[in-house]
This record gives C-alpha cells, structure tokens and sequence, in this order.
C-alpha cells in the first residue's frame, strides 16, 4: 500500500509542478509547442536529453546486457561524451543560425524537397516501428515486477504487460499532445534528476549491503568475484568488439546526438547558443556518470544471482530493485521508472509530431496553414502514433541478445542512412540531391539484407560502418552523372544570440581526456 501512495505521490507532483509552470504560456503557435517557445536553458535541456535518452530500455536492456556481458557495452555511453562536443562545437551552432525546427528542413535546404519528405518518413517510421514499443514494454516489464499488476488484477502475465503498456501509453501521451516541448522538458527535468539520485542509490545500497557497511569493501567484492565484468575491451566475438568503436559506432554516436530530432530538439528550443552548448556539455558529464545507474548494477546482479537468469535478462534490473531496495522506497523509485518512461515516450511522440507537421503536412498538404493549425495536426499525430505504439509494444517480447540490442540493430535501419547524407551535406559539397537520394534506398537495403535476411557473421555495428562507406560511393557515383545544380550557403537568419560559452573549449577537451582514460584505466582487466 506505502509502495502505491509514494508511486501516485511523485506522479501527481511532476504533473502539477508542470502544469504550474505551463499555466500562462501561449502553446498555440509554432515555436511555442514544438521548441517550448525558444526558452530553454542548459540545465533544461542537458535535464530533458537526458531522460529523453536514458529509459526503461536502457534500465532494463543494457543492465540485462551487463549482466550478462560485463563493462564492455560502456561504449555505448562513454563515447557519446565524444559526440557531445562536436555537437556542441560545429553542428548545432549551425541549426540555430538556420532557425531550424526540424532536421529534415536542412535536407531540403542543402538538397531538395524531396529528400527532405523521404526522411521526414523514415523517422516517423523508425519512432513507431523501433524505440516506442521497446520503451512501453521495457516501463511494463518493471512495473509488473515491481507491483505484480497481474497479480492485483487476476490476469495472466501477458495480460497485465498489456494493461501497464497502455496505461504508460495514454498517460505518456497526455503531456505529448497537451503540453508540447515545454510540458516534455519541464517533467523530463524533475524525473531526470529523480533518475539520477534514485539510479545512483541502488548500487549504492547493494555495494553498502555487501560490503557490510563500506560500498567500496563492496565493490571490491564483486570486482573480486568477477574481474572480467569489468573489462571495458571486447573480444572480437563478444556483444560488444573493440574494433566497432573505430567503424559503425562513430557514425551511430555523431547521427544520435548531433542530428537525432527527438534528442537535438532540446538544443533547438535553447534561448541562445550559450545555453545550448551549455546543455549539450552537460549532458556530456552526466552520460560519463550514467553508466553507474545503466551499468553497474547488472554486474552486481551477477554476484547475486550467477548465471540462473541469463535466459531472463531483462528481468535482472527490476530483481535487484526488489531485493536491495527498503519497501517505503520501491514505490518512489518506480514512480522515477515511469517518469524515464513517460520522458522517452512523449518525447518521441512530440518529435514525431513536429516532424509530420512541419516537413510532411505543411510541405505538401497543408501549405497556407496557420501555427494553430499546424499544433492541431500535431496532436492529432501524437494520438494516432501512441495508439499504434501501444499496440505493436508486446510484439517486441523475448529478444535474444537482449532488448537493447534489438533496439540498436532495428535503429541502423535508418539511422546510417540518413547520418549518411547529413555528413555528406556538411562536409562533401559536390553531392546531389540525387546521390543523396539513392544513398538512402541503397543504405536501407544492404543494411536489411545483410543483417535479417542473410543474417552474416559480421558484427552489425561492423555492417554500419560498410554500409556508411557504401553509402558514400553511392553519393560520389550518382553525383557525377547528376550533379547538384547549385552550391549551397547557410543563411544566418540572426534568431538567436549567437556568442559562442566561454568554457566550451574547456569542457569539451575534459570530456574526450576522461573518454580516453576510462578505456586506459578499465582496459587492463
């Protein structure tokens, strides 16, 4: 019962606190619902991209990931520290001197029309088809654990996962569609806060438990216990190679953190380019912390629990909650669970709906249409791509290597691609909007044929960066018999204050040494 009220407790406080905070803005017009009125500060937006990345998915599938695998998946967080800074040095001081709302509106800027509207789409379908169902199911999956929903209910288990998954479904999708980026940023900013006190206290408890008092007796216990959990450099047929960190995962980090709508969208709503530096850089250190909350813990659930739970995974995380953590507790924690849960979903949600407003409905069927317009059609869009996600959620059960990596192999689809064309339009200025358009049916089919159809020996991060050369020989060859018929030149449309932070430099150099130490430091286990 205690476990329930401190739940509701700190649901209901996140959705007062934003509705105070949203009570008097005008949510009507275009930057006001989509960029959250071009007012965000760093602590904001480095709050919202965050929770926004950090999820169930990640709670979940990269703690059963650990587990099972160990340190080696750390690569998937530390380096986004490296992406961080040429986001926060190159690529959005460049979004913001464009004013744009969208990526996809730079497309159409240094390509055309077209290609614009395709990947406009290929990002609708990559929300709906890949990260919504996973994040639903991954938040089910630890609120069934946690509150045994089917058992309250007398339903079977999958019963009650479809209970939860709409029920984070329709909640998610309230601030989505009522509040827009502000009402995400706000609520993203408390849970992510939340996430990080709360993540940060079960290892905490766990390590002092085993350690009889002291977390770091506890610690070297379990480092004791299992020395190879701790290696940071992956065998070449393990999860996670070493070798990928120098192929596809470069190109997935820069395309995640520097032209991913649903996470750049905060950078975007910044007040001025300080602030968004300011939230990126941030956001940089705390993804350096994160693997202690995403990480750590499944390795503590290994000297637990051995191996009689790496046929469950995913179910490591929410275990190690119900064991380690005090009743009065669970309830809060959980309640910090939904909050990432929520944060993701409507995130994506929102992002889904600018993009669909912006680059598909106002390009091509709804030219004249008003900002109030334009905010109806996104909600409108919110509803229906909830309704669908809730719906595909349970199909994504029982992954063999894990959630979290059934997440990342479905995200390469479209993911490289399109970081492929947008690399392309940045630093390759002879590229056509014809080249970059067979880029990325070329880049969708041997990315699909490769990795679910022949189903190859070769890691699929490895495939990555193949297809991203691929990508480019296509860009090159198509390009020289279609040439782009004008040179492109960013406009400065002098939205915003565009003086540069003076400690971007600083923290940036910061992030990449303590990068690069990590891997020194861990790579001699």
């Amino acid at each position: 019962m205690y476990t329930a009220l401190t739940f509701i407790g700190f649901i209901a406080f996140v959705a007062i606190y934003s509705w105070y905070k949203l009570k008097n803005e005008k949510l009507d017009s275009q930057d006001g619902y989509f960029l959250g009125g071009r007012s965000l500060t760093g602590v904001v937006i480095a709050g919202s991209m965050l929770l926004t990345n950090i999820s169930t998915e990640h709670l979940i599938g990269m703690n059963g990931s650990s587990y099972k695998n160990g340190f080696i998946i750390i690569a998937w967080e530390v380096t986004s520290a490296l992406a961080l800074v040429a986001a926060a040095i190159y690529f959005v001081p460049k979004y913001l001197k464009m004013g744009l709302t969208t990526i996809p509106q730079y497309l159409e800027k240094r390509f055309d029309n077209a290609t614009r509207t395709l990947v406009a789409l290929f990002l609708m379908i990559s929300f709906v088809v890949t990260l919504l169902p996973i994040v639903l199911y991954t938040g089910a999956i630890n609120l069934e654990s946690i509150f045994n929903i089917s058992e309250v209910l007398g339903v079977s288990q999958d019963q009650g996962l479809w209970i939860t998954v709409i029920g984070i479904g329709a909640i998610g999708s309230i601030y989505a569609i009522f509040g827009g980026l502000k009402a995400v940023a706000i609520s993203d900013t408390i849970n992510g806060y939340g996430l990080l006190i709360g993540g940060l206290t079960i290892p905490l408890i766990a390590l002092i438990s085993i350690g009889d008092g002291n977390p770091l007796v506890g610690l070297t216990k379990v480092y004791e216990h299992s020395p190879e959990k701790f290696n940071v450099i992956g065998a070449k047929d393990s999860v996670m190679p070493f070798g990928v960190l120098f192929t596809g995962l470069i190109i997935n980090q820069l395309y995640f953190w520097s032209m991913n709508q649903t996470i750049i969208q905060r950078a975007l709503g910044a007040k001025n380019l300080v602030e968004a530096q300011k939230g990126l850089l941030y956001t940089g250190v705390l993804k350096i912390l994160v693997p202690i909350i995403i990480i750590l813990p499944g390795v503590i659930g290994f000297y637990y629990y051995g191996d009689s739970l790496f046929d469950k995974q995913d179910m490591i995380y929410p275990e190690l909650i119900k064991k380690v953590l005090p009743v009065g507790l669970v309830g809060l924690f959980a309640a910090v669970v939904m909050g990432a849960v929520l944060s993701t979903f409507n995130s994506v949600l929102n992002s889904a709906a600018t993009i669909f407003s912006i680059d598909v409905y106002k390009r091509h069927l709804g030219k004249n249409s008003t900002d109030k317009k334009l905010v109806k059609v996104g909600k409108l869009t919110s509803t229906i791509l909830a309704v669908f996600a809730i719906m595909v959620a349970p199909m994504v059960a029982n992954a063999p290597d894990g959630l979290y990596q059934l997440l990342q192999q479905l995200n390469g689809i479209f993911f490289i691609p399109i970081a492929s064309i947008m690399l392309a339009g940045f630093f390759l200025k002879k590229i056509s909007a014809a080249g970059a358009k067979a880029a990325l049916f070329v880049g969708l089919a041997f990315y699909i044929t490769t990795t679910f159809i022949l189903k190859t020996d070769i890691h699929f991060i490895h495939i990555w960066g193949i297809e991203f050369i691929l990508n480019l020989l296509v860009m090159f060859g198509v390009s020289y018999f279609y040439p782009q018929d004008k040179e492109f030149k960013a406009k400065d449309l002098h939205i915003l204050d565009m003086k540069e932070w003076k400690y971007t430099k600083h923290m940036s150099i910061a992030l990449c040494a303590v990068t690069l130490l990590i891997y020194i430091l861990l790579g001699q286990n």
